[in-house]
């Protein structure tokens, strides 16, 4: 009986450790996740728009007065929010698909 409640205390406590390990981790990624996000992305016409798959989008037309980078796709000029703008190695990335891209009003 001894054995047992050692087992169970020893249980209880790893049951308990383990959220606050898994709330350190989730808190330190959402930190890592921050300051990549806060970098500033260099969007100018010309370069090239890729999905976060690394597929091609569309040559960046021109930059709208806030920053939103502007493409032709299906003969239209579509804008894509500068929120979904990363820069990844080097490549100006967006979080949308192409298809959502544009299907955008």
């Amino acid at each position: 009986m001894k054995k047992f409640a050692a087992l169970a205390a020893v249980a209880t406590i790893a049951t308990l450790a383990a959220p606050s390990i898994a709330f350190a981790e989730t808190t330190q990624a959402v930190h890592e996740v921050t300051e990549e996000a806060a970098a500033p992305v260099e969007i100018n016409a010309g370069k090239m728009l890729y999905s976060a798959a690394g597929y091609r989008i569309a040559p960046i037309y021109r930059v709208s007065a806030e920053g939103n980078p502007q493409v032709i796709l299906n003969g239209r000029l579509v804008t894509v929010p500068a929120s979904t703008i990363t820069d990844v190695d080097g490549k100006v990335t967006t979080s949308l698909t192409k298809k959502e891209i544009a299907s955008a009003k």
